[in-house]
C-alpha cells in the first residue's frame, strides 16, 4: 500500500493518538516518539486507539490486556497474540504511515 498520510506534526499532540480507518492503525505520540500500530486488539475487537497509554504500552479498552507500542507484543492476558506495527515516517511537518 506504500506511505500514507496521517496529519501534521502540530496536529498530533505529546499523549495523542489519530487513527486511520482504512485498514485501521492507531499512531500514538509519546513525548517526541510515535508509534503505529493495528487499532484492533488481537483478542477481542475493540479499537486501541481508544484505551489508555502508559509510557509506551497502550491498554484495551475492552478487557485489560497490554501492548507495547513499539514491538506490539502482548504484554498482559487475555492477549497472546501481538499487534501488527508499522513503520512512522517523518516528511517536513507531515506524519506518514508505512502500510
Amino acid at each position: 500500500m506504500g506511505l500514507q498520510r496521517v496529519c501534521s506534526r502540530s496536529e498530533l499532540a505529546p499523549g495523542g493518538v489519530k487513527r486511520l480507518d482504512e485498514p485501521p492503525v492507531a499512531v500514538f505520540r509519546v513525548g517526541d516518539s510515535y508509534f503505529a500500530i493495528s487499532d484492533v486488539c488481537t483478542h477481542e475487537w475493540a479499537r486501541l486507539s481508544e484505551g489508555e497509554v502508559d509510557g509506551e504500552t497502550v491498554v484495551c479498552p475492552l478487557h485489560g490486556a497490554c501492548f507495547s507500542l513499539s514491538t506490539g507484543e502482548a504484554l498482559s492476558l487475555p492477549a497472546v497474540d501481538p499487534v501488527e506495527t508499522f513503520a512512522v515516517i517523518l516528511q517536513g511537518d507531515d506524519i506518514y504511515v508505512d502500510l
